[in-house]
């Protein structure tokens, strides 16, 4: 609840008992006082320009002072000094830690903010890109710096944990601030998801049997190929998962009813 609570912050705290279509459907309904109606149309426009010209000191202030987690944020340059002052690389990761974690907080702020504005779906889409900015950062990082091995254990720590711990824990959760509801689901997306999630461990399962069967034609260069290839599968996969999401069947995406609950049945 916090970025909710935070997003009424941002916000005037005047409230508009009406809204403009409201008023555009009374003026239609009664010709009558268009002129009165004129008058609420512009304080209408008045609050909601008033709204658009918030402060920005304000806002600096609610992203960057007012959430508590934002006290970690030094331990970030004192990990950068301390890497250029120092050999102490145990305590260079562990303030590096630290420093990072509110800033990926504050990234999944953000979208979360964009989703009040650009809706569920698309908001969605923007927390799921961009949530997964900062692994992204260190996965090119350690690519850079030769540290395959650890890539490859991020990803495959990204794929176990979204198909077991998000999974087992939203349904843990739901069941136990939902017990008295049948917690309902669109098996379409299910499938949709699920399907995705299975291309990712078969586009790394796959090179993998090919590497400790030693099955390959060529020695190095087969693997390097299919893991290529199954790389660029698994984003024209995602390009179509955009398509299937914004464009094609957006209409599955809308929130389920769960209108089933223990008490009525």
């Amino acid at each position: 609840m916090g970025p909710i609570e935070e997003k009424v912050d941002l916000e005037s705290d005047e409230e508009i008992p009406f809204s403009s279509s409201s008023i555009r459907r009374k003026v239609h309904m009664f010709g009558f006082e268009t002129a009165s109606m004129s008058a609420h149309a512009d304080v209408v426009n008045t609050w909601v320009f008033k709204r658009i010209r918030m402060s920005p000191l304000r806002s600096i202030y609610i992203v960057l002072i007012k959430a508590k987690i934002n006290v970690l944020l030094p331990f970030g340059p004192l990990a950068i000094l301390l890497h250029y002052v120092t050999q102490k690389h145990g305590w260079v990761f562990f303030l590096s830690l630290l420093g990072i974690t509110p800033l990926a907080e504050r990234l999944g702020y953000a979208t979360e903010q964009l989703a009040f504005y650009t809706g569920p779906i698309v908001g969605g889409l923007l927390n799921a890109t961009f949530g997964n900015a900062t692994e992204m950062i260190i996965s090119i990082y350690a690519l850079k710096s030769g540290m395959i091995r650890v890539v490859q254990q991020s990803l495959l720590g990204s794929i176990l944990s979204n198909m077991l711990l998000v999974l087992g824990c939203a349904f843990f959760t739901g069941g136990i601030v939902h017990h008295r509801k049948v917690q309902v689901f669109n098996k379409a997306i299910a499938l949709v998801n699920s399907g995705l999630l299975l291309m990712a461990v078969m586009g790394i399962m796959f090179p993998a049997v090919l590497h400790f069967t030693r099955s390959e034609i060529h020695f190095g260069k087969s693997e390097l190929s299919l893991s290529r290839f199954s790389s660029c599968i698994m984003l024209v996969a995602y390009g179509s998962y955009l398509f299937f999401q914004l464009k094609s069947q957006h209409d599955l995406y809308n929130p389920v009813d769960e209108v089933y609950s223990f008490s009525s049945i």
